[in-house]
């Protein structure tokens, strides 16, 4: 990177609603520093769940070209829409706190979306947030789950635990 080019303000995407406001709040970071957003979408096949014989549609389903184009897909949607600040879509292979991290040696600012799970779930899974906080070479804003989303999601999965009707 030269020194007259500005770095960029680097936001992980993996779809999520945390990650889509990630996203626009470093769109909106980039636009008052004037600089450019490196979006990035990391993805990579994980056959670790798969047990036993599998059907032919789940394998191609999950080929390493058909998750690649489908996660260019989910970046390409999230990007669109933005002005007034130049969006870099970067898709890479790999996972994704590696990638962030990666990108962060570069960067201004990373920033990331969190779910907010609890601690179980993160010792079981792993946490992107958590890594990028503890390993990024760059500061970073971690960005939480909208609370209206989250509510809604919540009531709406407490609406499917219902029998039916209540007489």
């Amino acid at each position: 990177m030269s020194e007259n080019e500005s770095r960029p303000v680097v936001v992980g995407i993996d779809g999520s609603p945390a990650a889509q406001a990630a996203l626009r709040w470093a769109v909106e970071d980039a636009r008052r520093r004037g600089c450019p957003v490196d979006v990035i979408t990391a993805w990579h096949p994980d056959y670790g769940g798969m047990i036993g014989p599998v059907p032919a549609e789940i394998l191609i389903a999950m080929s390493p070209q058909v998750m690649k184009d489908m996660a260019q897909k989910a970046l390409d949607g999230a990007v669109r829409g933005f002005e007034g600040v130049e969006i870099r879509p970067i898709l890479v292979e790999g996972d994704p706190g590696d990638a962030l991290t990666k990108a962060s040696e570069d960067a201004e600012l990373l920033v990331v979306g969190s779910r907010g799970h609890n601690t179980v779930v993160e010792v079981i899974l792993g946490s992107v947030s958590s890594y990028c906080v503890h390993h990024a070479a760059c500061p970073v804003v971690v960005i939480r789950e909208p609370k209206v989303e989250k509510e809604h999601a919540l009531a709406a999965a407490a609406a499917s635990l219902t029998p039916g009707p209540l007489l």
